[in-house]
């Protein structure tokens, strides 16, 4: 078996498969695979988690001194793994065949081994990349759980929490804004005057009191 990425027959580019990790979301990467010899070669992909991949192609023959792309797509994940650590691995296998060999012409023991061809395999490993969105989301979980494991608070629901906050904070700058409008316009009606002030009063003080309940509620 060879070192990771390279063997006597092919090449392989990246030496490791990298994804961009993010929930509920798909995330792929390009394999350049290339025939360093004068004959025809078959590869064939494997890994150790056949349902969290896609692999196209997984089999294919490349001709001497050519190369292809083989794609890798991460199938969308409902849940981060523990510290973003990724125990995945690839294995690509290949080995020589008939010139003009087509991929649909392939025995089914091509890839078997035994001491009548040589087979080489390279083995290659899987890492994730946290977005920022994982980040956040990482961070979120951090200062939210009850000490027990507890889910933590999702980034859309912080997000709603805020956009609520500062449409409070908003709406109490214009009422304060239309209270200096009242006052700078005093009516005759001192009473009248008195009953709105006191009205407007009362809605800022609750109102204030919603803000504080919502910044007390969200994570710092």
């Amino acid at each position: 078996m060879s070192g990771v990425g390279e063997n006597q027959l092919i090449s392989i580019q990246p030496d490791e498969l990298k994804f961009l990790f993010e929930l509920e979301k798909q995330s792929y990467c390009d394999l350049k695979v290339s025939n360093k010899t004068d004959n025809y070669v078959a590869f064939k992909v494997k890994t150790t988690s056949p349902k969290k991949y896609f692999v196209r192609p997984n089999t294919g023959v490349i001709q001497p001194w050519d190369s292809c792309i083989i794609r890798v797509t991460l199938q969308a994940q409902r849940e981060y793994p523990p510290d973003m650590q990724c125990k995945d691995k690839f294995l690509l296998q290949s080995t020589t065949v008939p010139p003009h060999t087509d991929v649909d012409e392939l025995p089914q023991d091509t890839f078997t081994k035994d001491s009548s061809k040589t087979l080489t395999e390279c083995k290659l490993k899987v890492s994730y990349i946290a977005t920022s969105t994982t980040q956040r989301s990482s961070e979120s979980g951090a200062t939210s759980g009850d000490g027990n494991g507890s889910e933590s608070i999702s980034v859309t629901a912080i997000q709603r929490r805020k956009e609520e906050r500062d449409a409070a904070v908003k709406q109490t700058q214009q009422l304060q804004h239309d209270l200096e409008m009242l006052k700078k316009r005093r009516s005759n009606s001192a009473n009248g005057l008195s009953l709105k002030l006191a009205a407007m009063v009362g809605l800022i003080g609750l109102i204030i009191g919603f803000i504080l309940k919502l910044t007390l509620a969200s994570p710092t």
